[in-house]
């Protein structure tokens, strides 16, 4: 997928911009508070419905307007064009494929799939489990279309048993038990499969990168694995009637990133976090490449605080091999570094949230 226009309305101190980025790389400088994040997070939202940078959408509308718009022409890999569009105003949520309205969050992430790296990235590996369940569930979602309804089905049947569970109404439990093993087994069966094709794709790219061997990665199922789901939930019942949600399933599911079976995390520079954080999602991108010819949009934002100047290069290199759009913001030129050996990009300034290519 490559974004062939895009227009963008209202969101930070951007007032009203169209651009037409390069089918590669594209890379926006501009000093602080300028708008090149906001760029960023125009892009982002197209994609995701949602910031990257605050949990409501509230504070990336422009103060003197009352909702945002963002609109693109996409061209797919099999060469049709898809119109996208989402509006969104704080509380309602509007989105537009092809002139047909949709509800469903999911058509956009599917038409328009991307990937962000940014100064909080390496919380991928440094925070809690839920965000590598979305990373993990995010690339499953792409490989596999059928994903979806067992995913959306088990998290029903968890909802469900929670609140069966708060109100002590036990007589059904059974009935969402097996539904939850049932939908929860093939969830866990996708995670699995998916990252055994995601671990060589993203070992091969790390090395690009980092020399560091013996890199693994594995799956948390969420529940104790040598015992079978069902006889988990019967062992924990009295606990998750005391607490009233349910402790075990793939709701709790994690993966590590070992090397010499330690959690990487707990012993790697910070700047070989952020390297190995890069080289996942990086992977995550690729692989969709190798799997469905479907190459997904890459966004690097603050490009000069993540890497280092080797690396820097290196990265670039590697995208434009690999034929990625990609959207990468800096305070200013130099930090790009030398050009030369990059084809077919595009370079834009922002100033006071206006953008005009160079």
């Amino acid at each position: 997928m490559t974004l062939l226009k895009l227009n963008i309305y209202a969101v930070r101190n951007i007032q009203k911009e169209s651009i037409t980025p390069a089918p590669t790389i594209n890379l926006i400088y501009g000093k602080n508070a300028s708008g090149k994040s906001a760029f960023i997070e125009a892009v982002f939202i197209l994609g995701r419905a949602k910031s990257f940078r605050t949990s409501t959408i509230k504070p990336v509308i422009n103060f003197a307007q009352q909702s945002l718009m963002v609109t693109a022409l996409v061209s797919q890999t099999n060469g049709s064009i898809t119109h996208l569009g989402i509006q969104l105003d704080g509380k309602n949520f509007f989105c537009r494929i092809n002139n047909q309205s949709t509800q469903k969050r999911s058509d956009l992430a599917y038409a328009l799939p991307l990937q962000l790296i940014h100064p909080k990235s390496y919380e991928l590996l440094d925070a809690g489990a839920q965000i590598r369940r979305e990373f993990l569930d995010w690339g499953v979602f792409h490989n596999d279309p059928n994903f979806l309804s067992p995913w959306r089905n088990f998290k029903k049947a968890l909802s469900q048993r929670n609140s069966l569970l708060k109100t002590r109404a036990l007589e059904q439990i059974n009935v969402w038990d097996k539904e939850l093993v049932n939908y929860g087994t093939i969830v866990n069966n996708y995670r699995q499969h998916y990252l055994q094709k995601f671990k060589p794709v993203f070992i091969e790219i790390v090395s690009k990168f980092l020399a560091i061997d013996n890199i693994d990665l594995r799956l948390i199922s969420g529940w104790d694995s040598v015992k079978e789901f069902h006889q988990v939930l019967n062992n924990d019942l009295e606990k998750d009637l005391r607490y009233g949600f349910t402790h075990s399933g793939p709701h709790r599911a994690d993966f590590q990133l070992l090397f010499n079976n330690r959690l990487a995390k707990d012993f790697v520079s910070r700047g070989q976090l952020k390297l190995l954080v890069m080289s996942l999602k990086l992977a995550q991108v690729q692989l969709l490449a190798n799997e469905h010819s479907h190459i997904g949009c890459i966004l690097i934002d603050d490009f000069a605080a993540e890497l280092d100047v080797i690396n820097r290069a290196k990265l670039l290199n590697y995208l434009s091999i690999m034929g990625c759009q990609a959207f990468i913001t800096a305070t200013e030129i130099a930090d790009f570094g030398d050009l030369n050996q990059i084809k077919n990009y595009k370079m834009f300034h922002v100033e006071h949230g206006i953008i005009k290519q160079m």
